[in-house]
């Protein structure tokens, strides 16, 4: 007989368990599956390892270039393997802290592979053989995997994902390469091409796009690539990779590149093409659940999929709802999931509108809502205006004028679209952006708000400003 629970959840990671929190909290019985490490992606793989290890690169880096005359640049010395120990420890740390420790009384957790085989059970082929557990409802929460390009040569050609920072399982990147050659180029690509050059691996970025992060605004992509190009990184834009293949030890790329072929040999190949919804092979189709073009779960604005008992929240719906690819969203998601199958209550609707998103490179880019060309597809008669870091008088104290901030608004109310920043602490200054435009804020509620000096929030108020008059010509926090 199948072992039965209020609510089965497909994954344990971010959204699966703020679903399992809430569930608990409604008295609820649940369980979560997974095949490999409690956590998923973000605790074990992702936004955790990557963020340690882009802190520690920060640090021999600023060591080494010290911005400010009369500080003399020092190398702190690099043990690649104790580097990745102490990443490996933070890790198992924050997975014991913020999710084993959680799992008790009517929470629990079952390894192994899960395939859904009717509307309320799962088959489970775990290290004790297969079970099957059963659900009054049921939440796929298996967020998202790498994506594999369609390369002639890849699958004889051994390669790094962006898992390659993943703790303490068998693809773990345990020694600093040489040489990397890193096909993509979005926000792994960037995050992990500055941090390996940092710690002095030499660093090719291959990008189909004209410029980095072709989702972004203009400004950011080619301003970012001439910040990583002053650092010693080769960026190649616009390139079609056209075939990879073994070389000894290292590997070769051949790609088309302004009209010509050329070829580029790395120690090592890592491909950030982008990650893709986790939903291949478990049964959802044979289960009647409706995929998108792009094997994202359908779900409407309560996160019912087209099979009512279940439910999907987090990476493995993809744009649907106008969500994103993100582990707070997913997290936020997964609570209203599980309230709306457990609750009995009035169901609760996604609202995607204002999601804040950072990249983590240095200087990093902070973004929410539209970009300019978004925003004038919705029919809006925009405004924009981009300033240079340099006009921001605390980016000039602390000798770091890098990076730019453009904000885009509707023309004829002000209120505030979208905003985006490259520059010291963007990743922070991005929420005050994000809490004005979920209240929509207007470019004068910026103005007017009365900001610390100097602080790179500033930032948001002097291209407001921009609106009015010029920027340039203004004194301490003048308006």
């Amino acid at each position: 007989m199948p072992d039965m629970y209020d609510l089965v959840i497909l994954g344990s990671g971010s959204t699966a368990f703020a679903a399992a929190i809430r569930a608990q909290d409604l008295g609820k019985r649940v369980v979560m599956t997974e095949s490999r490490t409690v956590g998923g992606t973000c605790v074990n793989r992702g936004c955790l390892p990557s963020k340690n290890l882009i802190e520690a690169a920060k640090l021999v880096f600023d060591a080494r270039h010290p911005r400010y005359p009369g500080l003399r640049g020092a190398e702190l010395g690099l043990d690649f393997g104790a580097l990745i120990a102490q990443k490996d420890e933070v890790i198992a740390a924050y997975r014991e802290k913020k999710y084993l420790s959680l799992v008790d009384g009517d929470v629990t957790i079952e390894q192994g592979r899960a395939r859904l085989v009717d509307t309320h059970t799962v088959e489970l082929d775990g290290p004790e053989g297969v079970k099957h557990l059963r659900g009054d409802q049921v939440l796929i929460a298996l967020g998202s995997v790498p994506l594999r390009p369609e390369i002639p040569g890849l699958t004889n050609t051994a390669y790094l994902s962006s898992d390659l920072l993943t703790s303490q399982e068998d693809m773990e990147l345990r020694e600093l390469p040489s040489s990397l050659l890193i096909l993509g180029g979005g926000y792994i690509a960037v995050e992990l091409g500055q941090m390996f050059s940092r710690f002095g691996t030499e660093v090719t970025i291959l990008t189909r796009g004209e410029r980095l992060l072709s989702t972004y605004e203009p400004e950011i992509g080619y301003t970012l690539q001439d910040i990583l190009e002053a650092e010693g990184i080769h960026v190649v834009t616009d390139a079609r990779i056209s075939h990879v293949r073994p070389c000894g030890e290292s590997v070769v790329a051949t790609a088309a590149t302004a009209g010509r072929e050329t070829q580029i040999t790395a120690a090592k190949l890592l491909v950030a093409a982008g990650r893709a919804p986790n939903t291949a092979d478990v049964g959802l189709e044979q289960a009647g659940i409706q995929l998108n073009d792009r094997g994202a779960v359908v779900v409407d604005e309560q996160l019912r999929t087209s099979v009512p008992p279940i439910w999907a929240a987090g990476d493995v719906v993809g744009g649907e709802q106008d969500s994103q690819m993100a582990t707070p969203v997913g997290a936020h998601d997964g609570t209203i999931a599980a309230h709306n199958a457990l609750s009995g209550e009035m169901r609760q609707r996604v609202d995607h509108r204002v999601i804040p998103r950072a990249v983590f490179t240095d200087p990093q880019i902070g973004v929410v809502g539209l970009t300019d060309e978004e925003a004038q597809a919705t029919g809006r008669r925009c405004w924009c205006s981009t300033i240079p870091m340099e006009l921001v008088p605390r980016a000039g104290a602390i000798r770091d004028i890098r990076g730019v901030i453009k904000m885009v608004a509707d023309a004829q109310t002000n209120e505030v679209l979208g905003v985006s920043m490259l520059g010291v602490q963007a990743g922070e200054v991005i929420h005050e952006a994000a809490m004005g435009m979920r209240f929509h804020a207007t470019i004068d509620d910026f103005i007017d708000m009365v900001h610390v000096y100097p602080t790179m929030a500033e930032a948001l108020k002097i291209v407001a400003i921009s609106r009015y008059k010029d920027p340039r010509r203004l004194s301490c926090c003048a308006e």
